[in-house]
């Protein structure tokens, strides 16, 4: 059974053409990208927000936008984004980070007392 090798020039390529919505630049000429890891067909990508309090549907834009560029790459199986630096990053990291088709579960606080 052989795995297939994740080419990291195309990771690297797909992350480039990420732009942030807000301001119309790439982001990785923002110098926004703080962690790029790719192991065994997953790839871990770490960036932080322009701003504490940009919009949250732009830092979700950016966060959805790496993790669909990402998942198109030949031998990717999971991608994991993570925003910091964002007043909203636990909420952000939550949704785009959910399994595919599945509800993410709400937090402790949140959940119906039975």
């Amino acid at each position: 059974m052989s795995t297939e090798q994740v080419d990291i020039r195309e990771v690297q390529k797909q992350v480039s053409k990420v732009v942030d919505p807000e301001i119309g630049m790439p982001i990785v000429e923002m110098n926004l990208i703080d962690k790029l890891d790719v192991k065994d067909g997953g790839v871990d990508v770490e960036y932080h927000a322009t701003t504490q309090f940009c919009p949250p549907v732009f830092a979700l834009k950016i966060s959805q936008d790496l993790k669909d560029n990402l998942m198109q790459v030949k031998g990717v199986k999971s991608v994991k984004v993570v925003v910091t630096g964002h007043y909203f990053a636990d909420a952000i990291n939550r949704q785009v980070n959910k399994p595919a088709g599945g509800q993410s579960a709400p937090p402790a606080e949140q959940t119906p007392k039975q």
